[in-house]
């Protein structure tokens, strides 16, 4: 339940033990919202957490955002304050005196397994004036990251970069799906850096930021200004450049950073959804630069992987997971590395909140929602993840171009399965297979559809397939 107040708020008694609470709702919409509107509307949120936990306030900056607040959010967030304490839980929003806030209230802060933007700026904001700002986090290490078959090829190359910039593998190109370490991997490489040559000039950058510098740049004439920035670095770092798609003055400029950069033997690190050649709607000699130092892709991790993922991350909030529970949660958890994260937040939340020991019995009802719409859902993800597990490919080629017919045959089953097994248009599996077009998708389910009728071998290995995803 919501109720709007404008009267004083509760005194600072609870604030403590009331963090936990609010910290674990926020990660939680971290994960759930898109990056804008948690940004926008969530992140600046104050909140006062009543002794009992039975009300929860918080603090709007003004009217418009409270009533945006109520109506948008407040419903969900009231859920997730319930699902994590386990009881009812009253939503109360209010709008926050400035001065109040500033000497009685706590903001949430910002974790590092938060999306890329929203990372703390920890060496932005204690440079002394005139310093270069890095945008680093220094909490994201080659020493924080789990290493796994999933990743060791990126992480060694990163490795690589870090040790000798501007040798080999320039520009590194590193694509896989979201929530797998991609963002983590280019900010160890610039923490590496800076603490073997603290002098180096190291910038991280959201590719939308990018995009926005270019756009100030153009408006108020200040190129000089935009390229002494970006043509002086000695490491650039760049997340998700897919989203320089469509947009060709950000690409010409990228292009020109790029050459400037490559040209003063300085290092490249980008990452993307997708390899080079599969990004759409870029410039073609933009995509051939991309190409022209190493790719490498980080997979979905494996399970042993994503046992010691759970154990570490708890372990960093001083908490023991028993490896039994760690098994429990990764053999349902499989998707990426984000998911886990929240999964433990979850878990930990409510052995706090609940006082109870953590066991897998507490895990399955820490998770009641999550377990439940995974039975209910199948998603593409995890039919790509289980048919290349099968097959014995890599995940990646179920969106590469390649063509032989031990990738192409399990990439086909697995369009085949996901038309079966899921509620996605022919459309919608093509974007996820690489972006192919819906006939492609069509092609595969059809002839997979009418070989499993002559074919008892693809019937018996489509039957496993099914029994496997459906649990």
């Amino acid at each position: 339940m919501t109720e709007e107040s404008h009267r004083s708020p509760m005194g600072p008694a609870g604030a403590d033990a009331g963090q936990g609470l609010w910290q674990a709702c926020v990660e939680q919409l971290a994960q759930d919202l898109p990056e804008q509107q948690f940004n926008t509307w969530i992140k600046p949120l104050v909140a006062q957490v009543a002794e009992d936990f039975s009300k929860v306030t918080l603090l709007v900056g003004n009217r418009f955002k409270l009533d945006w607040i109520r109506a948008q959010y407040a419903g969900r967030i009231a859920a997730l304050l319930e699902s994590i304490y386990g009881q009812s839980v009253t939503l109360e929003l209010a709008l926050a005196q400035r001065e109040a806030v500033a000497r009685t209230y706590i903001r949430p802060a910002t974790t590092p397994t938060a999306t890329p933007s929203d990372a703390p700026n920890h060496s932005s904001d204690e440079a002394p004036a005139g310093a270069f700002r890095t945008r680093l986090n220094p909490a994201l290490t080659f020493e924080t990251l789990v290493e796994g078959t999933a990743n060791r090829m990126a992480r060694s190359a990163a490795m690589h970069v870090a040790g000798m910039p501007g040798h080999l593998y320039n520009p590194l190109f590193i694509y896989g799906g979201v929530g797998l370490g991609k963002t983590h991997l280019v900010h160890a490489v610039g923490n590496k850096l800076l603490a073997d040559r603290p002098d180096a000039k190291v910038l991280y950058i959201h590719a939308e930021q990018f995009v926005s510098d270019v756009v100030k740049a153009y408006q108020r004439r200040t190129f000089d200004e935009f390229k002494e920035r970006y043509h002086s670095l000695d490491l650039l770092l760049i997340d998700d450049v897919q989203f320089f798609a469509n947009k060709d003055r950000t690409q010409e400029e990228f292009f020109n950073a790029f050459e400037a950069l490559l040209a003063k033997k300085s290092h490249i690190v980008m990452t993307s959804d997708t390899y080079p050649k599969g990004l759409a709607n870029i410039h073609e000699r933009l995509v051939s630069r991309f190409d022209s130092g190493l790719t490498v892709a980080i997979e979905p991790p494996e399970l042993e992987m994503r046992v010691a993922i759970l154990i570490n991350k708890a372990r960093a909030e001083s908490t023991e997971m028993p490896e039994e529970v760690a098994f429990f949660v990764a053999k349902n958890v499989r998707s990426n590395v984000r998911e886990l994260e929240g999964a433990l937040r979850k878990i930990l939340a409510y052995s706090r909140f609940n006082q109870k020991e953590i066991s897998i019995q507490l895990a399955r009802e820490a998770l009641r929602d999550l377990l439940s719409i995974q039975n209910r859902q199948i998603s593409v993800e995890n039919i790509q993840k289980t048919v290349a597990d099968y097959y014995k490919i890599k995940v990646a080629d179920m969106y590469s171009k390649k063509r032989p017919a031990s990738i192409a045959r399990p990439r086909q089953i697995a369009m085949y399965l996901a038309k079966e097994l899921t509620q996605k248009s022919l459309p919608e599996i093509g974007e996820l297979f690489g972006g192919r077009d819906h006939t492609t998708v069509l092609h595969a389910v059809r002839k997979i559809s009418g070989e499993r009728q002559q074919l008892t071998e693809l019937n018996q290995q489509l039957h496993v397939l099914e029994q496997t995803l459906k649990g």
